[in-house]
């Protein structure tokens, strides 16, 4: 194998060789120019998205500025939002579902180098994939380490450091990130903690659809 197919195999690679900083180069390129565009271009957003990542669903939103490391090894499903401040290190494959939300200043980080020093000045660094189920919202400043999936449905608190799974449908928050609660059909009654919704927001979405 080249070294860019050992890199999105999971094994030690060097990030200087086989094409690697070529595609940076023009991950950087489509990112600076992404960050920016005047905010009403909203045809050229689109079409650098369609260029720089690897797949997306409907409708992809990520706010600049934005930064990753080759684009190609990310893919989004539909409605995916990125608040500002964004890096996501795809160095191995992230694959995100749909109706994710990902709140200011996410990390999301494939990429490791080894512990010991020998090993790491030979230059040799790798990277996990990072799986996000539908319908995830984590929270602002997050850091999403390599190798994590985090399930469908869950939420992620604020400054959270994920370096585990965290299975779907619940709570989890931290460094390191840890479960705190199930999510409930209780939960349905309220939009922040425990103060309840004055609108019927069930009746609404039905009405939309």
């Amino acid at each position: 194998m080249n070294q860019r197919e050992r890199m999105v195999s999971g094994l030690p690679y060097k990030a200087w060789l086989d094409g690697l900083p070529e595609a940076r180069m023009r991950a950087k390129r489509l990112w600076t120019e992404y960050n920016a565009l005047d905010p009403d271009d909203n045809a050229r957003r689109d079409a650098i998205l369609d260029e720089l990542l690897g797949a997306h669903g409907a409708e992809p939103y990520i706010e600049a500025p934005f930064r990753c490391d080759y684009g190609s090894n990310l893919t989004v499903g539909d409605y995916f939002y990125a608040n500002y401040g964004c890096i996501i290190l795809d160095i191995a494959p992230v694959a995100i579902g749909s109706n994710v939300m990902l709140a200011p200043n996410v990390g999301i980080y494939t990429a490791g180098h080894p512990v010991h020093p020998d090993a790491r000045r030979s230059g040799y660094e790798y990277g996990r994939p990072i799986t996000i189920g539908d319908d995830v919202w984590i929270g602002a400043s997050a850091v999403i380490c390599p190798g994590v999936t985090i399930g469908a449905g869950s939420v992620i608190g604020a400054g959270s450091v994920v370096t585990r799974d965290v299975p779907p449908g619940v709570v989890a928050a931290g460094n390191p990130c840890r479960v705190v609660r199930a999510i409930t059909g209780d939960d349905k009654k309220y939009f922040f903690r425990r103060i309840p919704f004055d609108v019927d927001w069930e009746s609404e979405t039905q009405q939309q659809t």
